[in-house]
């Protein structure tokens, strides 16, 4: 419930070639959809004269936010095809992106499918799948006499420091494995800090 799969990092420049056709494939972990409109711009400026860029991408834990899109290609022949190999290999928080330079030969709708689901699919098999843990955010106001207490608690919950302020009160801002919130809610409740898990 806390975890989930995508990949470990960007894939670019796969190259497929079909009846004249290329179909480039690039697959990037994305957490947000302002990243999936940068990396479509950069895409977008790097390829200005490909006929198409078509793409898919999944987000969140369950892949619960996904879009398909065809750009300009016959209904459901492109974003489709690329987003079904998402579901093919179970991960989320990922955009794949077919970009196309026409060759001259039409090949159909069902070539357009099997020429987007192969491409997004070879993109896909240079990926590394990993698993990773969903990660909440905390932010912790305490006194500064209190500060080997609270990176204690932080080390034994894993959490990764953000930043730290240093004052008569401090502030902290760490990350740590959403699966651990309970716990670690407890221990500060306890300790009647102020704090705020987001």
């Amino acid at each position: 419930m806390f975890e989930f799969q995508t990949i470990d990092k960007a894939i670019e420049d796969v190259l497929m070639r079909e009846k004249g056709s290329k179909f480039i494939g690039f697959a990037y972990p994305v957490d947000s959809e302002s990243e999936v409109k940068s990396r479509l711009n950069h895409l977008q400026s790097i390829h200005p004269k490909a006929t198409h860029h078509c793409y898919a991408y999944r987000l969140g834990i369950n892949g619960e936010n996904y879009r398909a899109n065809d750009d300009g290609e016959p209904s459901g022949s492109a974003g489709l095809p690329i987003y079904n190999q998402l579901l093919a290999h179970q991960i989320t928080n990922v955009l794949v992106v077919v970009i196309r330079y026409y060759g001259g030969t039409k090949l159909g709708v069902g070539g357009l499918v099997k020429a987007y689901k192969e491409s997004a699919k070879f993109t896909l098999e240079e990926a590394k799948i990993i698993t990773k843990e969903l990660e909440s955010k905390i932010e912790l106001k305490f006194k500064f006499s209190q500060q080997n207490l609270i990176f204690t608690l932080l080390n034994k919950y894993d959490a990764k420091i953000i930043s730290f302020e240093a004052e008569d009160i401090c502030t902290i801002e760490a990350n740590f494995k959403t699966s651990k919130k309970e716990s670690i809610s407890d221990e500060l409740s306890e300790m009647l800090l102020e704090f705020n898990i987001s």
